[in-house]
């Protein structure tokens, strides 16, 4: 089953890589298309991050005022003489710091990750503004179709 399926997918591949040759305005359309929908997807992507990192940033404030309530609790417990209430008061406090330090190492992730969307849509952009050689290539043919076309016309008596 699965080759079979694998077999349709190449000739489809095939079919479709033979007629954008044949058909350079099309080609230029799909590739166009291509890119709008590229990104598109890196600006959701963009987008999605950004909200994440903007959730985190809030997870990580409410830690904060935690970890300053505990610490507190803390300081309170030693100079009451509570030494096992202190003991278990920075427990919590230690492990609400690894929450914190877990936190940021997300954030830095997201960080990463953002930049990594940055410098794609950046090349998208740069890609749109310079035609590449294969680009030129294609608007050079369509250029000599239509010249040919045109000579057909005229040679025709169509125009």
């Amino acid at each position: 089953m699965s080759s079979w399926l694998e077999q349709l997918e190449r000739e489809l591949d095939a079919r479709l890589s033979a007629f954008l040759r044949n058909n350079p305005v099309q080609d230029n359309l799909f590739s166009e298309q291509h890119l709008r929908d590229r990104a598109g997807a890196l600006q959701r992507q963009r987008q999605q991050l950004q909200s994440e990192a903007k959730q985190q940033r809030q997870q990580l404030l409410r830690l904060a005022d935690d970890v300053r309530g505990w610490r507190s609790r803390v300081d309170r417990a030693r100079a009451a003489g509570a030494d096992e209430l202190a003991k278990r008061a920075e427990q919590h406090l230690s492990s609400l710091m690894n929450q914190g330090r877990a936190l940021w190492a997300d954030l830095e992730d997201l960080g990463r990750r953002f930049n990594e969307v940055e410098r794609q849509l950046g090349e998208l952009v740069q890609q749109r503004q310079t035609p590449s050689p294969s680009t030129l290539e294609k608007d050079w043919a369509l250029f000599e179709a239509e010249q040919e076309l045109d000579q057909l016309r005229r040679d025709s008596g169509l125009t």
